[in-house]
């Protein structure tokens, strides 16, 4: 007999949950070359109430990101041809999937593979095999902060907050969203984008690890002290003139993180 994640066919499919009324809508796309995982995934999620699109081709995840305005991407790491590495890269560079959050899944257990995918953009890992109601929970907590363009409409509702901030030659303007360092413009991912201004809005203000959780990613479950330093290196990598000796972003040793008192 047949499991249920095997019973369906394999390719891309959208299912609909029955959710009750006052339950968001919540979408996600399941890239997953092997049906069974991705069937399994699908199913899940779909009990968990998410409206689910699959697919196992890289190029086509693409497609359908550039498409949709998704809640969240599950991207397996090692797809054929375009493999999930590029795909994320991808989506970090366009619009509108360039603030969704994305769970990677990788059968490699390499740390530098795991730092390497955050590195690149992603928000989350889990190694296989994975428990489901693990990635049902991680799935639910990378969705809880809202996307960038609410946040943005939330901030521009909010005049007194939406005042751009100086930092040396940074400027981070919150109403629209965007940073330049100079007569350059920056492109950040969202939470890069929170982190930045959080630090920025309190020049010489030290942050713990645990502080910034709970301030940019709303005190997720699943982040560690891991995450922080792959955002703040990833940061640095995109405002600092020289991001192995950074003058904006400062390490506080033994206490967290600070923005140069300028």
């Amino acid at each position: 007999m047949k499991k249920p994640w095997q019973a369906a066919t394999t390719g891309r499919r959208r299912y609909t949950a029955q959710v009750a009324e006052t339950d968001p809508p919540r979408t996600v796309l399941v890239v997953e070359d092997e049906p069974n995982i991705r069937e399994l995934v699908a199913l899940h999620l779909q009990l968990d109430g998410w409206t689910v699109t699959q697919t196992g081709d890289g190029q086509e995840a693409l497609r359908l990101a550039r498409a949709d305005p998704f809640d969240l991407v599950i991207l397996d790491l090692m797809l054929p041809g375009l493999d999930g590495m590029t795909v994320l890269r991808a989506l970090r560079r366009e619009a509108p999937a360039k603030d969704v959050p994305v769970l990677l899944l990788t059968a490699r257990r390499d740390e530098s593979d795991k730092v390497l995918g955050l590195e690149s953009g992603a928000d989350d890992y889990l190694t296989k095999p994975f428990g489901v109601r693990e990635l049902v929970a991680r799935a639910r907590a990378l969705t809880r902060r809202p996307r960038a363009g609410a946040a943005a409409a939330a901030i521009a509702a909010t005049p007194g907050d939406a005042r751009p901030v100086r930092l040396g030659p940074l400027v981070v303007d919150p109403a629209r969203r965007s940073v330049a360092v100079g007569d350059r413009e920056v492109d950040l991912t969202g939470r890069e984008f929170d982190l930045l201004h959080l630090l920025a809005s309190h020049p010489g203000i030290v942050f713990s690890r645990e502080a910034l959780v709970q301030r940019v990613w709303r005190g997720d479950t699943f982040v560690t002290a891991r995450n922080i330093d792959t955002l703040v290196r990833r940061l640095r990598q995109k405002v600092e003139v020289h991001p192995a000796e950074p003058t904006l972003i400062l390490t506080v040793w033994g206490a967290g993180y600070k923005a140069a008192d300028v």
